[in-house]
């Protein structure tokens, strides 16, 4: 037995590790924490210390059990959980949950997984740091506080199943403001002056106007002052420039940059620079630091200089903005400069290859340019007091843009490109000059990396938050990431060539949008209430203050304590109130009135979803409809509504069964007696009639036809969410690109079905056929229980192969749903 053991979170970090320590050190995993606060209860003494109430969740039970029989035969225990406050706080549940001795327990941290950080750390020991754990319960206390209290009351007063949190609620808001600014959005219009020129050598460039005319009249104004007009460079000036790299990556800054140029999502970035951490590949990669340690930077600027030469090395320290910095000492940078490049996985290649490309950047020169700045004279027999400007950039040493550049959110301003020679006093032929119609554009939605960007510069949440805030209010449907269509919007352009005007009239989508973030009706109900009635846990300062206290708390300047007791004293009585007297909040609007009846039609928000109504709530006779997916409840208008109550629609009968249209909470949908077929996109179904249903019917029905039998079972096809399949004996099998779909063989299928079954087979453990219960392997190296439509997930510590047919009983009798007891209700006679 080895004499020491060292625990880390993940067990691919103890693979790596365990290659650099000898055979004295077993390293194993504890995967991730072992004890935290009760599902089922607050798990939180608010009459007394606001102790929290930690348990060993019981799919951690059997793995708490195994690591004290380690640690009990192990002569030292390190405890090398992640060098921040959720990892300090790992440490610290570690030593109490196992009952470890001070004497023999020894607190390692290192923010790189290489041989010299692990033996530097084992050489370099302290304490858990009491500060960095109180300052993780204190996080985690009061977002328990505030998501268990304020949850129930959107459950009595908005709807059941929601929730509510202190930093994905303002999240929420920020979207929902975002959204309400570009509704409330009145475009200005006015007219950009473009015009192209031709130097005397024959080189054409492009020049603007460096104002905007208000109106036509003023555009078309200025194009007739410049009939028969003469154009010269009337100024030019050259000024030396220069441009200076970006730091070195922080976790926000990498959730940003991969979203623009690898269009990552902000939870894909950090479960892939996970992997690369625990490989060894890149440094911790949850921190706020823009440093970079005095090796890190000898390594870059050796690099640098072996692989562009000696007058592209810069080495350089920069200063990070964030105010409360977390313990993490570097910024994200790998830990071999030498390596420019790694094998494997496509997207951890990708993704490395952009930390390291900003990392050396960091390091390089500064990008010498030359800034070339045009003025182009009008003259014409009508006094034209205007001038034509042309800006340009010149590279005269590329220094760091070499390996890289930064990119922006939204490219607003075109890119300055390179102009021809010219001098003072040079003629200029005028090829055309347009003037264009242009509107002030509405704020940009949100992306993942604005949204990022902007918490950070509010100074709400912190690295290790985003990610796991953004994936929640998506997963709450509170936002979602769709496609907003726009609409389309004339312009006119005037242009002048040849001495004439011509006009023509333009066409361009306004307000299109694709996979930014869109707050849906239930994300902004639960945020106008949230606001009204909880506006102090909404508010950006409250939320950015408690973060400071967060950090003072870390360094030992507060006690965490009494930090929650200031809030809750606050907070619990308020809540209170708002429970007992607030008034429901559903999104109501009324409309109009019903023409046939005179009843109001309203829309809320109902049990399934959006819904229009006619009639009042007492109406015995009221009529619901649900909305379509593409209306939202504060915009849908009164002739929208009377639309909906038009369906469902009888179109006749067709093989002997009714058809019909309808709308349906996925979308609208021809019906034939119990078969669904869903309207292609765009199609409004008002304007379906029976022809358009019977081809839709066909069209699903040879969709549906078998395409060949094999074991005498019928096989199909079609294409779902993640892309073209096969059916067969009730499994789906995905169809990848080594076969062609539309043409599929006969061996081709048999091919598919047969490495599918043996997938099937592969996967299973162990089974139960007369109790219809089955163990298989599932992702991830975990284990799934199944019975009917009963799943239990089971960690990757499970010994399957051990589990007993009891065992396996007892774990789906818990996972399975209780019976609900239906209670008669009890009614009076009226008299």
């Amino acid at each position: 037995m080895a004499k020491n053991l060292v625990i880390v979170e993940s067990p691919a970090k103890a693979k790596t590790i365990e290659k650099f320590l000898g055979k004295d050190y077993k390293v194993t995993s504890s995967f991730g924490h072992i004890a935290d606060l009760p599902s089922k209860e607050l798990g939180v003494d608010t009459e007394g210390d606001f102790t929290p109430k930690y348990i060993v969740p019981s799919d951690k039970k059997s793995l708490v059990k195994e690591l004290k029989s380690l640690a009990k035969k192990a002569d030292m225990v390190w405890l090398a959980s992640d060098e921040d406050r959720e990892g300090e706080a790992i440490a610290w549940h570690l030593a109490e949950t196992l009952d470890l001795k001070d004497e023999k327990t020894k607190r390692i941290v290192f923010h790189e997984i290489t041989k010299s950080a692990i033996l530097k750390a084992i050489e370099n020991p302290r304490k858990i740091d009491y500060n960095l754990v109180n300052a993780q319960q204190a996080r985690r206390v009061l977002d328990r506080l505030v998501g268990y209290e304020l949850s129930p009351v959107l459950w009595r007063k908005v709807k059941g199943g929601l929730s509510a949190g202190r930093v994905q609620s303002v999240a929420v808001r920020l979207i929902v403001e975002r959204e309400r600014e570009i509704e409330a959005f009145t475009p200005v219009g006015s007219y950009r002056i473009d015009a192209e020129f031709t130097t005397l050598e024959g080189s054409k460039f492009k020049a603007k106007l460096p104002k905007n005319f208000e109106t036509e009249q003023e555009a078309r104004d200025f194009l007739q002052k410049n009939l028969n007009a003469s154009y010269s460079v009337s100024e030019l000036a050259k000024k030396p420039a220069k441009k200076s790299p970006a730091p070195p990556f922080t976790t926000s800054t990498l959730q940003q940059e991969a979203s623009r140029k690898l269009y990552f999502s902000v939870g894909k970035t950090m479960t892939i620079a996970q992997k690369l951490y625990e490989a060894g590949s890149i440094t911790y990669m949850r921190t706020d630091s823009v440093n970079l340690s005095n090796d890190a930077k000898a390594a870059a600027q050796k690099e640098i200089e072996s692989s562009y030469g000696s007058n592209y090395s810069q080495p350089r320290n920069f200063k990070g903005k964030s105010k409360g910095a977390q313990e993490a000492h570097e910024a994200i940078r790998p830990t071999d400069m030498s390596l420019h490049t790694i094998e494997g996985d496509y997207d951890q290649a990708r993704l490395y290859d952009l930390i390291w490309k900003r990392t050396i950047a960091s390091q390089m020169s500064d990008a010498k340019l030359e800034r070339t700045n045009v003025k182009i004279g009008i003259t014409s027999s009508e006094q034209v007091n205007e001038n034509f400007v042309a800006n340009g950039e010149m590279i005269k040493f590329d220094g760091f843009l070499k390996v890289y550049l930064e990119g922006t959110d939204f490219e607003e301003e075109e890119q300055e490109g390179m102009l021809p020679n010219l001098s003072k006093g040079d003629a200029l032929e005028n090829n055309y000059v347009t003037a264009t119609q242009r509107f002030t554009r509405p704020p940009y939605r949100y992306t993942e990396a604005s949204l990022v960007k902007q918490l950070e510069e509010l100074g709400i949440g912190r690295p290790s938050t985003y990610a796991p805030t953004i994936s929640t209010i998506i997963n709450r449907n509170y936002v979602e990431k769709g496609t907003v269509e726009g609409v389309e919007r004339n312009y006119l352009q005037l242009t002048l060539e040849n001495d004439a005007v011509k006009e023509k009239t333009l066409t361009e989508t306004v307000g299109s949008d694709k996979g930014k973030m869109v707050p849906t009706d239930i994300g902004m109900i639960v945020n106008d209430f949230l606001v009204d009635h909880f506006g102090n846990i909404l508010d950006y300062n409250f939320t950015a203050k408690v973060e400071e206290d967060f950090d003072d708390i870390a360094e030992g300047k507060e006690e965490w304590t009494k930090m929650m007791k200031d809030f809750y004293g606050k907070f619990h009585p308020r809540v209170e109130d708002v429970q007992e007297n607030a008034d429901r909040e559903s999104g109501e609007r009324i409309l109009g009135e019903d023409p046939e009846t005179g009843k109001p039609i309203l829309v809320r928000l109902g049990k399934y979803g959006p819904m229009a109504q006619i009639g009042d709530p007492e109406d015995e006779d009221k009529k619901f409809a649900s909305l379509r997916p593409d209306q939202q409840l504060h915009l849908v208008t009164f002739e929208e509504v009377m639309d909906l109550f038009k369906l469902p629609k009888t179109l006749g009968v067709y093989d002997g069964e009714e058809v019909e249209v309808n709308n349906g909470r996925f979308g609208p949908y021809v019906r034939l007696g119990k078969k669904f077929i869903s309207l292609p996109k765009g199609v409004d179904p008002l304007d379906v009639d029976m022809a358009m249903a019977k081809e839709l019917i066909e069209e699903k029905k040879k969709a549906d036809a078998p395409i060949y039998m094999y074991e005498g079972l019928p096989v199909q096809k079609g294409k779902g969410r993640f892309g073209p399949f096969i059916k067969w004996n009730n499994m789906f099998i995905n169809v990848n690109k080594k076969y062609d779909f539309d043409n599929l063989s006969e061996a081709d299928i048999e091919e598919l079905i047969e490495a599918k079954k043996q997938k099937e087979i592969d996967k299973l453990i162990n089974e139960w056929p007369e109790e219809g219960i089955r163990l298989e392997k599932a992702r991830w190296g975990r284990f799934n229980l199944i019975k009917g439509k009963t799943k239990v997930e089971l960690p990757k510590s499970t010994k399957a192969d051990k589990i007993t047919l009891e065992e396996a009983q007892a774990l789906l009798e818990k996972k399975a749903p209780k019976k609900k007891t239906t209670r008669k209700k009890t009614t009076t006679k009226k008299k």
